[in-house]
């Protein structure tokens, strides 16, 4: 059954045993023994606190320690204890609450309309018993539906007066959220404008802001080219993105946002929940991608199975479903409770969890310094992949949680992106385990780590640090950098290894005799790789701003920088001012690239490279008044016939357009090659060009036109 939902045990238990505390927080096994009235209140006071350092930690940093699963089972253990004994409850307990996500820095704003949360369940039998009482209070014999994927990112509201954005709010407190209306407006989906029939006068309307999979993936492995931590999951990089005081820094990242509530609305010319999503569609708003109209708790059961099945194939994650009455009418009369509306519902899909042996510890270095802790385990099939390896994320987290070598232990995936240690199984603990020791020490040059104020990071201050000047080297050579053929991990690992590599700039000094000595490089293997290095002299000058490694400079802004500072002397030359008026690039990138030139040492490499030969030039814009690409959005989408995604992109940069990420109504182009998906349907829906490889190329300066093809 979809989602292996959690047997309601503890609803029956608590009829007839009200004074049982039956959930072991280390194990999946329910455990019984009496408490007493003094330990019913200590242990409803333990959760309570449990609870708040858990809100805090998801709502305001964005940093979870706990799966969703474990944080809604310690709510439901605190709301069943309350509700057995309603003499130890209060006002204030978090189990009545919405959790609070406001921020300093931030303007807040009331919401006109409470925003509130949803009541939850993993269970089937509890959304029988959700239908059950709406046809009791309704007095009827079968109630419909609208079933709606839950997707897993920060909800917002959004106000639009007479059909125009005039701001944009988080849930807060659930009366007044932070005002993040700057930074929605970088969100290129997001209408300012409405247009359509029935526009409500004024009204609030609500969803969520999200991160796709693969723009997820796509950071996280710049993350780990600069040897930098690694994000969990997209909700919580979403919530961080979203509340980043500087815009720009929020335009880097690729967010989406969906609608599919409302809040206050003025004269709405919609009668059923159903009705929304059509209108929403018609104004221009991006609205949830799936939904189903049903009638009754086994239709409902129905949808949701079937939702389990689709929702692996969206580029989104999800993490359950929500059920709402349809009937707007109705929801009215069932109102609300000080938490959620008593007319809708998430189920929660479990996460799929499997117990292995966490057979040791390993600490990776990476480019940075950084070190990350990562669990190797006895390789297991979870969620459709066989996992050998989860990170630990850093010492606390293997403090907190008390992992140890040799234990057995839970793993899920978090957010189904990331192999994740959940907890460990104490029952199966050898008795020789003892607590693991992080490193004081790099693990590969016996440096002292070192940990900075406020970092969860430790890190080898050591520059020479061979695994740090290895990823260094692979980053350069990395494909979306300086391209080098034949510079992979173990290359680049005998190059350091035999001291032939001790920086980048070395590479440009190898000799065909030096390169003959590594293991399995013959004549023509060498021939190959020194002019691939020397191919790399001429590569374009964004790559090498990119390949130099600068904290915090992605290839993105690696670009951006480019078209102000038109060679290497320029940039190490730049202040912060200078910088921070390219469009794109804020105050953490600004310094980042400052502190890099102002190092000493990097400016030495900077002067070598120079000397070597690596010094491209930006090249003159190209003239692009006759090009229809001239100031225009172009989105690409499938595989084309004979273009790489690289090449087409640099195409539509050339000829004056911008590439972007995702259809809106303000995209000019989309060109689609095969397989091209729900873009491709966004775009016609939208009426936006369409254009194939041949129509696309035709359209090009005649200078700029590829030959190949």
């Amino acid at each position: 059954m979809p989602g292996n939902p959690i047997p309601t045990y503890t609803r029956k238990i608590d009829v007839w045993m009200p004074r049982l505390h039956y959930f072991h927080k280390n194990s999946n096994l329910f455990t019984f023994h009496l408490m007493n009235p003094a330990e019913i209140s200590q242990k409803i006071a333990v959760l309570r606190k449990d609870i708040a350092h858990h809100d805090d930690l998801y709502y305001k940093k964005a940093t979870p320690e706990i799966s969703d699963f474990a944080y809604d089972g310690l709510k439901s253990e605190l709301a069943r204890l309350e509700s057995s004994h309603p003499d130890l409850g209060t006002g204030q307990s978090p189990s009545t609450k919405v959790g609070d996500d406001r921020l300093e820095g931030f303007v807040t704003y009331k919401h006109r309309q409470g925003m509130l949360s949803l009541d939850n369940t993993y269970s089937q039998q509890e959304l029988t018993d959700f239908d059950d009482r709406l046809r009791k209070l309704f007095n009827r014999d079968n109630l419909a539906y609208c079933v709606e994927p839950k997707i897993d990112g920060l909800a917002i509201s959004l106000t639009y007066e007479n059909g125009r954005f005039t701001r944009g709010v988080t849930r807060g407190n659930g009366i007044e959220g932070d005002d993040v209306t700057r930074n929605l407006l970088t969100l290129p989906t997001l209408p300012r404008e409405l247009k359509g029939r029935g526009i409500p006068p004024l009204m609030e309307i609500r969803g969520e802001v999200y991160m796709t999979v693969a723009e997820f993936d796509r950071i996280n492995r710049e993350r780990e080219l600069a040897g930098e931590q690694t994000y969990m999951n997209p909700r919580n990089l979403t919530a961080g993105t979203v509340k980043q005081l500087d815009p720009a820094e929020v335009a880097k990242r690729r967010i989406e946002i969906v609608l599919y509530g409302v809040g206050y609305c003025e004269n709405p010319p919609w009668q059923q929940q159903h009705e929304l999503r059509d209108y929403y569609k018609e104004w221009g708003l991006p609205t949830v991608e799936w939904t189903e109209h049903v009638v009754g708790a086994n239709a409902v059961w129905a949808a949701i199975c079937k939702l389990d099945t689709l929702r692996h194939t969206f580029a989104y994650g999800t993490d359950g479903a929500v059920v709402k009455l349809d009937d707007l009418a109705l929801q009215r009369q069932a109102g609300f409770t000080s938490k959620a509306p008593r007319w809708a519902i998430a189920y929660k899909y479990a996460p799929e969890q499997v117990e292995t042996l966490l057979e040791r510890i390993t600490i990776q270095v990476g480019r940075t310094g950084a070190l990350t802790p990562v669990a190797n385990l006895r390789p297991v099939l979870l969620a459709g992949s066989t996992v050998a390896r989860a990170t630990l994320h850093n010492a606390d987290e293997i403090a907190r949680k008390d992992i140890r070598e040799r234990d057995t232990v839970l793993v899920e995936k978090a957010g189904e992106v990331i192999p994740a240690v959940v907890s460990v199984v104490l029952g199966k603990r050898p008795a020789s385990s003892v607590p693991y020791i992080f490193p004081s020490v790099c693990p590969e040059c016996g440096s002292p780590a070192t940990r900075s104020a406020g970092e969860a990071v430790w890190r080898c201050p050591n520059d020479d640090c061979p695994p740090k000047l290895r990823r260094r080297i692979e980053h350069y050579a990395a494909r979306g950098a300086m391209d080098i053929e034949g510079l992979g991990e173990a290359n680049v690992e005998q190059l350091v290894s035999k001291g032939l590599a001790k920086d980048i700039a070395d590479l440009y000094s190898l000799t065909l005799p030096q390169l003959m000595t590594l293991d399995k490089f013959g004549d023509k293997s060498s021939r190959n790789l020194l002019a691939g290095i020397a191919e790399s002299r001429n590569r374009d000058l964004w790559r090498l701003f990119f390949g130099l490694g600068i904290p915090d400079v992605g290839a993105q802004s690696a670009k951006d920088i480019s078209r102000k500072f038109h060679n290497l002397t320029a940039l190490m030359n730049a202040t912060e001012a200078e910088l921070m008026q390219i469009d794109g690039i804020g105050e953490v990138v600004a310094a980042s690239i400052v502190e890099f030139s102002r190092n000493e040492r990097n400016r030495i490499l900077v002067d070598r490279l120079i000397a070597a030969g690596v010094n491209p030039q930006a090249p003159a814009p190209a003239s692009t008044g006759d090009s229809p690409f001239a100031g225009k959005s172009c989105v690409l989408t499938g595989t084309l016939p004979t273009l790489s995604r690289d090449e087409a992109t640099a195409l539509i940069e050339r000829a004056g357009g911008r590439s972007a990420s995702s259809v809106s109504k303000k995209t000019d182009y989309v060109i689609a090659g095969d397989s091209a998906g729900s873009k491709l349907d966004k775009a016609r829906s939208l009426g936006v060009t369409v254009l194939d490889e041949a129509q696309f190329i035709a359209l090009l300066p005649e200078g700029m036109r590829p030959t190949k093809g």
